[in-house]
């Protein structure tokens, strides 16, 4: 959280659905809560001609550490400068995105599915009814987080007006800093009194409140739980890691949270001297983000990507990793409570590996694994050795722990400067895309979502990255402008994400005047760089 700008919020609600009633409440929560805020209107044509729209900023640091300073409000909102779009209606939801008051790498939204009818689509003889499917799409697009569903249909079961919704929506989005106590005893207009005791309207609201609280909060706290087993392995761990002074400083607030985590699972994956790395890395994007953009006015997003994605590859899968996370208490005790076993249970947990050739010649120098995969590749069927191992047993557990403690190892090995050398020329081309043009390093940083899974799926992964680099973002293209390269990476990687067999992907390269991708026999690490084609 910026805690020098408000929280912004735009919610859009039709006629007779409480949408001045529920900018009350959120005013009345931030102000008993301690903090500033203010709000404004715009009342729409008519019923259904247009939405009222109502904006509010709260100032996210309370009154009393202000030291008896008071924050400068906006009236209106700014295009692309919301943090929340809260919506009663989906085709009023879609136009505010139309007008560009989304933005997607800040602005979290949350609409309703229901669809109230235009004067427009009601006059078409036929089914004028616009495609709702298209409308879910350009939210899905342009928002940072986005939550979806029926706020007409909860309304109805808890027997209350829209607006109660929606103000347990955005009280379980997490926006403002408030505790939900705070947003429930504004509805209850101060009565203490238990649920049964209150009058109908209050209980009705809080019923209705209670209900889009969960079905928010709820995913928002299963994805914070993910978030949590696996920036630890699967170890419990705080839900944000913590991070020191010195690199609270060294880096800007909306990277903090990712830099949190990306540098306590490298630290956890290897060791302090690698996290290290880390930081040295993501300092440089940083500089390269600061040079055309010094305050930040894009929320340093490609600082922000590559602070996730460039730790999610430091810390590849291998066979010393895996055996960590397989020899782990909290793995253990997972499986237990899966199984539901009690105390006086026994619980057998049989692991199975099929290591190959490249899984040992990983950790090997590089000469030995040259030569290791030479004889893998002469073999008729590549090497695999099929283990089948007891982990609930002593010997089963000490094998793994064995493996593990081969951590020291892997710095030494082949594939660390492999994979150390291909981060390396991903990182200077978003470094050097960003010194060109913003859009161009958001888009090459956000290629390192193509690097996932392990074993041939990662190796396709990381050629289809090297591959996109080296045509779309360094070599001649029929249009070179930073923004025709932006597009075509863009257009790029969302082609190899939807299609695994990279048809999908060579057709796209062709389109933006790349060749498409060589076929190649073997893996990536012992490739050359291929050289720029021209076009």
């Amino acid at each position: 959280m910026n805690r020098t700008q408000p929280i912004t919020l735009l919610v859009c609600a039709l006629g007779g659905e409480g949408g001045g009633v529920l900018t009350e409440w959120l005013v009345d929560t931030a102000r008993h809560a301690g903090y500033a805020a203010q709000s404004t209107s715009i009342p729409g044509v008519a019923q259904r001609t247009g939405a009222t729209t109502y904006y509010i900023e709260v100032f996210p640091v309370p009154l009393a550490e202000l030291g008896g300073r008071r924050p400068v409000f906006s009236l209106s909102p700014v295009p692309g400068a919301l943090d929340a779009i809260v919506s009663s209606e989906l085709l009023e939801t879609t136009r505010q995105v139309g007008n560009g008051m989304s933005a997607p790498q800040r602005t979290l939204v949350i609409t309703s599915s229901g669809r109230t009818l235009t004067t427009a689509e009601r006059m078409q003889p036929g089914d004028g009814r616009a495609d709702a499917q298209r409308l879910l799409d350009v939210v899905k697009a342009f928002s940072r987080e986005h939550h979806v569903f029926d706020m007409g249909t909860a309304a109805r079961e808890a027997g209350t007006v829209v607006s109660a919704v929606m103000l347990g929506a955005i009280a379980g989005s997490g926006l403002f800093p408030f505790p939900r106590e705070a947003y429930e005893q504004v509805v209850r207009g101060g009565d203490t009194s238990a649920p049964e005791k209150l009058n109908k309207m209050a209980a009705a609201s809080l019923r209705g409140f209670a209900k889009a609280f969960d079905i928010v909060g709820m995913p928002r706290a299963q994805a914070a739980l993910v978030t949590r087993l696996l920036s630890s392995g699967g170890d419990e761990a705080p839900v944000q890691p913590t991070l020191s002074a010195e690199l609270a400083r060294a880096f800007p607030p909306p990277v903090h949270d990712m830099l949190a985590l990306g540098h306590a699972r490298l630290v956890d994956y290897q060791d302090d001297a690698y996290a290290g790395l880390y930081l040295e890395r993501l300092q440089q994007v940083l500089a390269a983000e600061r040079a055309p953009d010094p305050a930040g006015a894009n929320g340093f997003a490609v600082t922000r990507e590559m602070a996730r994605w460039l730790a999610l590859w430091m810390a590849f899968d291998d066979i010393v990793r895996v055996a960590e996370l397989k020899s782990r208490a909290s793995r253990t005790q997972r499986v237990r409570n899966e199984v539901k076993a009690g105390e006086d249970d026994i619980v057998k947990v049989y692991d199975h590996f099929k290591p190959g050739a490249p899984e040992f010649a990983a950790l090997l120098p590089a000469s030995l694994a040259h030569r290791v995969a030479a004889w893998d590749r002469r073999r008729k069927t590549p090497f695999a050795l099929p283990l089948k191992v007891g982990s609930h047993s002593v010997a089963g557990m000490a094998s793994l722990r064995v493996l593990a403690s081969l951590r020291w190892l892997r710095k030494r090995g082949s594939r660390f400067a492999e994979e150390q050398a291909l981060i390396e020329r991903w990182l200077a081309a978003v470094v050097q895309g960003t010194r060109t043009d913003w859009r161009l390093g958001h888009e090459i940083a956000l290629c390192g979502r193509l690097i996932k899974g392990y074993g041939s799926t990662n190796e396709r992964g990381k050629r289809n990255l090297l591959h996109v680099i080296d045509h779309l973002a360094v070599a001649p293209l029929p249009d070179g402008s930073p923004a025709a390269r932006a597009a075509a990476i863009a257009a790029a990687r969302e082609a190899a994400l939807a299609d695994e067999a990279g048809t999908a992907l060579d057709a796209t390269l062709v389109r933006h005047g790349a060749p498409p991708r060589p076929v190649i026999a073997q893996p990536i690490r012992w490739m050359k760089r291929p050289p720029a084609a021209t076009p």
